[in-house]
């Protein structure tokens, strides 16, 4: 050819690959993501055959983990990350340290030194949040606390790991990556690893704060000038450079990730009105991207390994999967959250991924880090997110088959949380002809403050004990649990209520909660929602109550608006 072609060549066979394999594994009922995976080992130079430009993977990747942070950006509020940080910092904390110690003291047993252990452990302990994403989207579950919680939990994690990227170099002498002859670091280089500390603290301070104070005002101006033209591919080029152009100059300037800078490059123009157009004019890019980044972690992984060393390599496996999701599952159920929250959030940190890759990259050029570790890193990494779909789908079996035939994980929902129960000192005014709100979100808060306007009682129930807690505070009743299990409908005074409206869009819980509402009281009023026309479809032919939908209800304020101000003309 007269030109070099390696990055058509790498899109074209990596996407066909990927359409090809990916639909023969949604066929044999596994998620696409496997096939995208294996389409990558197949031009990877671990097989024989056409080997594609592994440098230009890396690079269509990592604009893959920036688009899909932006999109994530876009659907989680600053308000979403602070609603959960009581539970996501502690908790990625003391996970990675967990993670880290299992990795870190399998590798001593290995006889690896000191130095490679620890930072082959830091690379089992930090999750995926492209894997983590593509598994909430898939089940609708991105904007419910469960997947709020995870997100924000691997949001920790990341700024964690930006903090680690950046000291590992300092750290490398005191951690064995020259001659053990060398003898102590001299005062000298701990003052240096000292100001490299707090430089770094301070770089992601001021990115933090540039963002929440400059950010939160010009992203949304600039995309409503932007809007104001008219122009339709202007309008996405806007949105694209704003992912893009941001997290590289976080990273240029800040010495801040990519994915962390697009995604409060999202954040920030979500407080715009365009932001959901915004974030469906840029969803197909991130598709496509994405299924380069499973491509380009395939390309990483070498077969031979599973051959070399099979058992390290279950034992890797097994951290990643079996030991990181004990730990969390472990911790979450410490902050009393309920069972499916827990095996969620498990769930969501059973894979490793890109930062694992760029950790492990970096050992490898410290000399911290061995060939073998590389590849037992990107072999755990291949089959743990492999595994992960599987980890989500086998959530409700378990937790179904947990509460049949254990006694204990029964009581994990019934324990004495005191979220949980109302105070005794609710006044028993507000717990008779009220309103039972389930979930806290934009819209049960519009319904909230509606009521209040009009002095009518009500009770919130929500998942997230965050917002019970704010609630509490401000002396509204509210109760902390799952209102799809009858004993928080009962702390809720359900027994008692005139009306249950359920704000989440969930058709499956809703029917459960209604079933549940009707049988401790059948004169019960209950409203629904409903985001599509199907799923308000499904719950109108049961009969389960006066159903809302978003795009409906939209039509119907803006059709009487009109209606309203134009003087009807006689036919």
């Amino acid at each position: 050819m007269p030109h070099n072609v390696s990055l058509i060549a790498l899109i074209a066979t990596g996407l066909g690959l990927a359409m090809i394999l990916g639909f023969v594994a949604s066929r044999l009922r596994m998620p696409p993501l496997v096939g995208y995976l294996l389409a990558g080992v197949m031009i990877g130079p671990g097989t024989p055959g056409f080997v594609a430009d592994m440098a230009l993977a890396g690079q269509l990747a990592e604009i893959g983990v920036m688009l899909l942070m932006f999109g994530v950006g876009l659907h989680f509020s600053l308000d979403d990350l602070l609603a959960v940080r009581k539970i996501a910092v502690p908790g990625a904390i003391v996970q990675i340290a967990v993670a880290t110690a299992l990795g870190a003291g399998t590798a001593l047993v290995w006889g690896w030194p000191a130095g490679e252990a620890v930072v082959f452990g830091l690379a089992l302990s930090v999750a995926s949040t492209v894997v983590l994403l593509r598994a909430l989207e898939a089940r609708s579950s991105l904007e419910s606390t469960n997947g709020r919680i995870a997100v924000g939990w691997l949001v920790v994690e990341d700024l964690a790991m930006v903090l680690v990227l950046v000291l590992l170099p300092a750290l490398a002498p005191l951690l064995g990556a020259h001659s053990a002859s060398a003898g102590p670091a001299p005062a000298a280089d701990l003052q240096a690893l000292a100001l490299t500390v707090g430089l770094t603290l301070a770089k992601v301070s001021a990115f933090i704060a540039l963002m929440l104070v400059v950010g939160r005002r010009a992203f949304p101006r600039v995309l409503w000038l932007v809007a104001r033209t008219g122009s339709r591919e202007l309008f996405t080029l806007c949105v694209i450079t704003a992912a893009v152009g941001v997290a590289y100059a976080s990273a240029l300037l800040f010495d801040v990730s990519f994915a962390l800078g697009a995604f409060f490059a999202g954040m920030m123009m979500r407080e715009s009105e365009f932001s959901h157009r915004a974030a469906e004019d840029s969803l197909p890019l991130r598709d496509a991207f994405s299924v380069l980044f499973f491509v380009s972690v395939g390309m990483l992984f070498n077969p031979a390994v599973l051959a070399d060393a099979p058992g390290k390599v279950a034992v890797v496996v097994a951290i990643i999967l079996v030991g990181k999701t004990i730990a969390a599952i472990a911790l979450v159920l410490a902050f009393r959250y309920p069972l499916n929250t827990a095996l969620t959030v498990g769930a969501s940190l059973a894979q490793i991924g890109e930062f694992s890759f760029i950790l492990a990259s970096l050992g490898l050029s410290l000399g911290l880090l061995g060939i073998e570790a590389q590849n037992l890193i990107l072999a755990g990494a291949l089959i743990s997110i492999a595994v992960n779909a599987l980890l989500f789908a086998a959530i409700e079996p378990a937790q179904a088959w947990a509460r049949t035939h254990s006694a204990w994980a029964r009581k994990l929902d019934l324990r004495d949380d005191p979220l949980a129960a109302l105070p005794m000192s609710t006044d028993r005014k507000l717990l008779s002809g009220q309103v039972v709100i389930v979930g806290f979100g934009r819209i049960g808060r519009h319904i909230a403050a509606t009521l209040d306007t009009r002095h009518i009682p009500y009770v919130v129930a929500d998942s997230n004990r965050e917002v019970i807690e704010s609630l509490r505070a401000a002396g509204k009743a509210a109760v902390s649990g799952d209102a799809s299990d009858p004993i928080v409908l009962v702390q809720a005074h359900i027994t008692r209520a005139a009306m249950l409206v359920v704000t989440t869009p969930d058709p499956l819980a809703s029917r459960q909660m209604v079933d549940i509402a009707r049988k401790l009281n059948p004169d019960i009023e209950t409203v629904l929602r409903s985001d599509s026309e199907d799923g308000a479809v499904l719950l109108r032919r049961e009969k389960l109550g006066e159903v809302f939908v978003g795009e409906q209800e939209l039509a119907k304020g803006m059709a009487g608006y009109v209606a309203e101000r134009m003087p009807a003309r006689a036919g």
